[in-house]
């Protein structure tokens, strides 16, 4: 990461490249006891969080993210009632999560509660639904949660988190998604930010080998656009037991009755359609 006079640019070594925004000032900054954090207002895309050197979201193309972590796992699922999200500490998953009447329940699991006091102060439209009654915002552990929670409790874990490093790195290894397994209900679902597929493919791959051994038995990778993030391509992972993920209530979605800005039918139907070389290195 380097501030060079009015732009903020972060540098991706894996990939050779990098991504900068012209900033006009620099909001906030604070060392929590978890990880560094960044807010900067830009001249053309709205606030920017930065945690640790890495761009967290952006005010304008943050919806991307947001819906598809939310809207392909709920409409895949056949009746989500309990949800819980480990991370999402912006809140911005769990407004899209609450826009389904069907939901009675979401548990918001963030290790950090300054992401989430920064987000209610720098990124209000994110956070509109926290008091939803439905909603509960806790700030722990996550691992340590979903190793307490009750057996075959929750219909659908949302593991919206950071990258693979410090406080967010015991999310994406086979313990972790064993408990995640227990939790759930049978036909339950796991979805989980899995980075860009065109230079984190390994990454990727031990994911999906780290779920399969832990019990899951079908798994689907969605791509999708996500400008402020290396590459401007990212994905998530949906895992389940015994029921295919290549299906979803097509109907509901094409009914619903809420707004998004990019998640439609024809959005979740071309994110099922895996690219070849993704569909080569993963299957």
């Amino acid at each position: 990461m380097s501030l060079n006079t009015d732009w903020f640019t972060e540098r991706h070594l894996a990939s050779g490249s990098a991504i900068s925004f012209r900033i006009k000032e620099k909001l906030h900054a604070e060392q929590t006891p978890f990880q560094h954090i960044e807010i900067y207002a830009t001249t053309d895309w709205g606030h920017l969080m930065v945690i640790d050197g890495c761009v967290m979201l952006t005010s304008r193309d943050n919806f991307l993210y947001h819906e598809m972590m939310s809207h392909p796992v709920l409409y895949t699922h056949t009746s989500p009632k309990r949800v819980v999200i480990i991370g999402g500490g912006d809140c911005g998953t769990l407004r899209e999560i609450l826009k389904h009447r069907e939901v009675e329940t979401v548990v918001q699991c963030d290790i950090d509660e300054r992401v989430t006091r920064l987000s209610e102060l720098y990124f209000p439209e994110l956070c509109e639904s926290n008091g939803d009654p439905r909603a509960t915002l806790m700030f722990d552990d996550g691992i340590a949660y979903m190793k307490a929670l009750d057996a075959e409790s929750v219909d659908v874990v949302i593991v919206d988190s950071t990258d693979p490093i410090g406080p967010a790195e015991g999310l994406f290894n086979q313990a972790f998604y064993a408990s995640c397994l227990r939790a759930l209900r049978p036909g339950g679902i796991l979805v989980q930010q899995s980075e860009s597929p065109l230079v984190h493919v390994e990454l990727i791959k031990a994911m999906r080998d780290a779920m399969r051994n832990a019990g899951f038995d079908h798994l689907r990778t969605l791509p999708f656009p996500q400008p402020c993030y290396p590459t401007g391509w990212w994905s998530c992972t949906l895992a389940r037991k015994h029921l295919d993920l290549g299906t979803f209530r097509e109907r509901g979605a094409a009914t619903k009755q809420f707004a998004t800005r990019y998640y439609n039918v024809d959005t979740h139907k071309a994110a099922l359609a895996m690219p070849e070389f993704l569909r080569a290195a993963l299957e």
